[in-house]
């Protein structure tokens, strides 16, 4: 345990967030350190999915501490069991203790959580959506849906699941489980349709081998669905009705067994509304009331590069997070108003964490994007791949070299943006994670910190 917290220390010292190493350490010498450590708390909550884990894990702890709670958060992200690691270890004293009554917020990988959830039984299991996202490494997503429909018979019998019914993979989960369920959707019927021609991720259901149909699709695979057999979304319990967009924020009411409560989320898109009802639906779970949860979500801070902003050598910087198709296209959609047009750094990179195959790039919808791009930076290993992609896509010619350099790419968009206008970033996972060391580097004010 002092192991662990003097790797985690040192790691900040040299500047680095130091999410996953120190877990690492630990595990190595004491392989049962979170089961140890996850007797000690009151409840632990468990967030899975492709999208939107780490700004849901955020938004519940925020309520939970509106609620009164003192949490333990995973905050940076690290999802592996290392990560949950580092985080449990970081708040337990030297003796290996943690502070009675303290709540957990866990985002798990998505192939990490059965492992996960065995060392740390969850009150509560959140899955948010099943989107294509390094196939590389977890295989389809029908893969994954078959991987967790195993893994719920390992649940406590008296935990509580909490779904996504507009995602048809994940409100199928509820076929294979028994205990409490707390179901969440979108309940408004002017929300405006996905684009045509959009990508599905989930076309089939894997049981009936039936195709999903919609009487109206929000994106990806998410919406009002049925099949000819008789398969149809389930009514959500929790929901959002009355949505209504504007720069910075998305207003809504949300309906919940416990009241109905309006919200002004002060973040955009209409994935941060799924991502707001994916925690209060944890919250719910919880016994968490209707006033705390509104006050939680109202106070929502952008997490770690997912709609942060910050002011670097005077300008404005907004960072928006794209590490697969659904996930990118909805970033760009919070770019498009009319009459807006944007200064923007595309960064590219093909980690481990990323997944090696950058393919998917051509199923992102940028030719949306061309009419309001003013100026284009293109950075990262496969930064010419992005550049291509985007010559097809009728974006702006690049400024500058395309810079597989993420440094010299960022430093030539910086350059090349007035000092009064925006530059909006948008990265891959371990883009993200280098320009925003690089963003500290340079005295990036309010860059969310990993503590």
């Amino acid at each position: 345990m002092l192991a662990g917290k003097t790797v985690r220390l040192g790691m900040r010292a040299l500047g680095s967030g130091g999410t996953a190493l120190p877990g690492l350490v630990v595990e190595r010498a004491h392989p049962g350190v979170v089961a140890q450590l996850a007797q000690g708390l009151a409840t632990t909550t468990l967030i899975t999915g492709t999208n939107g884990k780490t700004t849901t894990a955020a938004m519940l702890a925020r309520i939970l501490r509106a609620d009164g709670q003192a949490v333990v958060h995973n905050r940076s992200g690290s999802n592996l069991m290392r990560g949950v690691t580092a985080a449990l270890v970081g708040a337990a004293t030297p003796l290996g203790r943690l502070r009675l009554g303290r709540s957990a917020v866990l985002e798990a990988d998505e192939a990490a959580l059965p492992a996960i959830a065995n060392a740390a039984p969850p009150s509560v299991v959140v899955f948010t959506n099943l989107m294509r996202d390094q196939l590389d490494r977890y295989g389809e997503i029908e893969s994954i849906a078959l991987r967790w429909t195993d893994a719920l018979p390992t649940f406590p019998s008296d935990a509580t699941i909490a779904l996504n019914v507009d995602d048809p993979l994940i409100a199928s989960l509820g076929m294979h489980w028994d205990g409490p369920c707390v179901r969440f959707g979108i309940e408004d019927p002017n929300i405006p349709p996905a684009p045509a021609g959009e990508i599905m991720d989930a076309i089939w259901d894997p049981l009936t081998q039936d195709d999903f149909r919609y009487s109206r699709r929000y994106f990806a695979q998410l919406g009002r669905w049925h099949t000819e057999t008789g398969a149809e979304r389930p009514a959500p319990d929790i929901a959002a009705e009355d949505i209504s967009a504007a720069a910075g924020s998305i207003a809504f009411t949300l309906r919940m067994p416990q009241g109905s409560v309006d919200v002004a989320l002060p973040a955009e898109g209409l994935y941060s509304v799924y991502n707001a009802l994916a925690a209060a639906a944890a919250a719910t779970a919880l016994d968490v009331s209707a006033e705390a949860i509104r006050r939680g979500l109202e106070t929502h801070e952008a997490a770690f590069g997912r709609q942060e902003e910050m002011t670097v050598e005077g300008r404005p910087v907004r960072m928006l997070l794209g590490k697969n198709p659904s996930g990118m296209n909805q970033a760009l959609r919070t770019l498009q108003r009319a009459g807006e047009r944007h200064h923007l750094l595309v960064l590219l990179n093909d980690g481990i964490a990323d997944g090696t195959d950058v393919s998917w790039i051509w199923d992102v919808d940028w030719e949306s994007q061309a009419e309001h791009c003013q100026t284009l930076t293109v950075g990262g290993r496969r930064a010419a791949d992005m550049a291509l992609r985007l010559e097809y896509a009728g974006l702006p010619t690049p400024c500058g070299p395309i810079e597989n350099d993420i440094g010299q790419a960022l430093r030539t968009a910086l350059d090349t943006v007035p000092e009064s206008e925006q530059l909006v970033i948008l990265p891959t996972y371990t883009a993200m994670l280098d320009v925003r060391q690089r963003l500290g580097r340079m005295g990036a004010s309010r860059l969310w910190d990993v503590a």
